[in-house]
């Protein structure tokens, strides 16, 4: 959890700074805006992780089936990952 605030924190710091090196925007209350796009960014990212776990737990559920199958695992992930992403309306 500390690494997913820890990137938050970094990214909304340079998206930030970018938007206003380019003047897109001017902030009277960085601390407040920094904490509103950390927030976005921190539910976010836990929103892809409980989608991860989500992929993993289906995909554990047809273990024996996947294992009959012989197929990749790693492929499988991805596609059940983007399967729950577009039936959420999560864009990865």
């Amino acid at each position: 959890m500390a690494r997913r605030d820890e990137v938050a924190d970094r990214i909304a710091a340079a998206v930030l700074k970018r938007l206003t090196v380019k003047k897109y925007v001017e902030i009277k209350d960085e601390p407040g805006a920094r904490a509103a796009v950390r927030k976005v960014l921190v539910e976010n990212l836990q929103a892809e992780e409980q989608l991860d776990a989500d992929a993993r737990q289906l995909l554990l559920d047809h273990a024996k089936e996947i294992r009959d199958s012989s197929a990749d695992y790693r492929q499988l992930f991805g596609k059940v990952r983007e399967k729950l992403a577009r039936d959420r309306g999560f864009i990865l």
